[in-house]
């Protein structure tokens, strides 16, 4: 017996069947036929492994695999019944139940699960193809998923989107819950990837402060992806759970959904949310766009955003650093620059008549909505030289930044450097020095990976 099968022998588990608490509750027999016939087909193992990682909320690991050896009896079934739908489990996990009940909100995200796995299935399958091949219908498409998941909320403009790292200091973390209150206490929302770290700091913060307010309307909105999910398992916070189909689409529901964004400390995947948002912002079309974008952190903070900042200028100019603000240790001065960035972004969507929940206004080019598939061969062919506009090159980066957190974190990715090795990122070398850089940087504070010895799956090749 190894390790692995005594540890999961020893963990208590339970057997539950969970009926749905509002978004599934009023469905017509045809649709939750097509529901289970989507859960049960090919998508059984996808739903299996979210569903796990739901049920784990919490967890402080980031291996993809940890779970499902943790827990590999777990299974997850959708049943028909007149009413509705059913959820079987069986070896769940006993941790998101008390005294035989499931805890709510672990209940609420699990049938958020369902229900956007069963839209992808159903509203986004082969035969809709062609609509994902044109950078408006890719933008429906991700209109159509928020808009099922019932967050598209026709108020005053008040979401602000918080990226950070998941493996980051206590210091830092700290920090994100004292943004996270001071927002709060301006009625700001708070939308994240999800997970932990920064991305539960704020929303802990804001339930604080929104307590204080006695603001009870509030929402804590985590958008993840099915490749993401399980290895940052959603934190207990989130009340408002959204599994985009791909990364690109999760970027772009940021992007649409959010009032203003603020960075604080992470590693590749907070470089590539960065990248991906500067990249939009430097297109001509964009120019003129309200959109605040603050990079923040504790003191101790500081040299790590000016290596990122040094990284902005070198590759993408110093135009695309005129897009944000560094504010270093002040809370209260994030919390007031951002309220006062929303009011503006309001201002000038009453002047052009766009919708406060969804920014229909900005452009995002095809090249930021396309899935990329990094495969060691997509991953050499980056063209990461100087001289190209700033918008496609950072399009590039941020590719280059997304296949190293697929190396990472994604089951897929990971095999695929086990078997064939690193990904090589070949480019110009002033450009692969400052990039070779960052990356050393990111494993030396432990940004990489939150336990265990970080082990490179990429090599960077002037």
């Amino acid at each position: 017996m190894t390790k692995n099968e005594g540890a999961a022998r020893a963990l208590p588990v339970q057997d539950a069947r969970i009926y749905p608490r509002g978004g599934l509750d009023v469905l017509s027999r045809a649709e939750v036929a097509r529901l289970r016939d989507a859960s049960g087909g090919g998508m059984h193992e996808l739903l299996r492994r979210c569903a796990l990682a739901v049920l784990t909320s919490g967890s402080a690991s980031d291996d993809p695999r940890a779970a499902r050896d943790l827990y590999p009896d777990f299974d997850v079934q959708v049943t028909q019944q007149d009413r509705g739908v059913r959820i079987d489990l069986s070896n769940a996990p006993a941790a998101a139940f008390v005294d035989g009940e499931i805890i709510r909100g672990i209940a609420e995200l699990l049938f958020s699960v369902v229900r956007d796995l069963a839209y992808m299935a159903i509203e986004l399958g082969p035969e809709y193809a062609s609509d994902l091949e044109t950078s408006d219908g890719i933008t429906n498409a991700v209109f159509g998923v928020l808009r099922n998941a019932r967050i598209l909320a026709p108020s005053d403009p008040n979401l602000v989107v918080c990226w950070g790292g998941h493996s980051i200091s206590r210091d830092e973390y700290l920090y994100t819950k004292q943004v996270g209150y001071e927002l709060g206490l301006r009625s700001l929302d708070i939308c994240t990837g999800c997970g932990p770290g920064a991305m539960k700091g704020p929303m802990k913060g804001a339930t604080i402060a929104h307590a204080k307010q006695r603001k009870t309307n509030t929402r804590y909105i985590g958008i993840t992806e099915p490749g993401i999910i399980a290895a940052e398992s959603p934190n207990p916070i989130v009340n408002h759970l959204v599994i985009m189909p791909d990364i690109e689409k999760r970027l772009e529901a940021f992007v649409r959904l959010g009032h203003g964004i603020i960075v604080f400390p992470g590693g590749v995947g907070t470089a590539e949310e960065i990248l991906y948002l500067l990249g939009i912002l430097l297109s001509e079309q964009n120019k003129d766009l309200p959109f605040p974008l603050i990079l923040s952190g504790p003191a101790i903070a500081a040299p790590y955003f000016q290596q990122i900042d040094r990284f902005i200028r070198l590759t993408l100019g110093d135009k695309a650093a005129e897009r944000y603000e560094i504010i270093v240790g002040d809370p209260v001065a994030v919390a007031r620059k951002m309220s006062q960035g929303i009011k503006r972004v309001r201002e000038f969507r009453l002047a052009q008549r766009d919708s406060f929940f969804y920014n229909w206004q900005v452009d995002i080019p095809l090249a930021y909505q396309q899935p990329f598939v990094p495969t060691h061969e997509a991953m050499a062919g980056l063209d990461l030289h100087k001289g190209r506009p700033a918008p496609d090159l950072a399009a590039d980066l941020r590719r280059a930044f997304s296949g190293i957190v697929a190396g990472n974190v994604k089951e897929e990715s990971m095999a695929r450097i086990e078997e064939f090795g690193p990904f090589k990122i070949h480019g110009d070398s002033e450009m692969m020095q400052a990039l070779d850089e960052l990356l050393r940087a990111f494993v030396e504070q432990r940004r990489m990976k939150i336990s265990g010895e970080y082990r490179p799956c990429y090599q960077v090749v002037a």
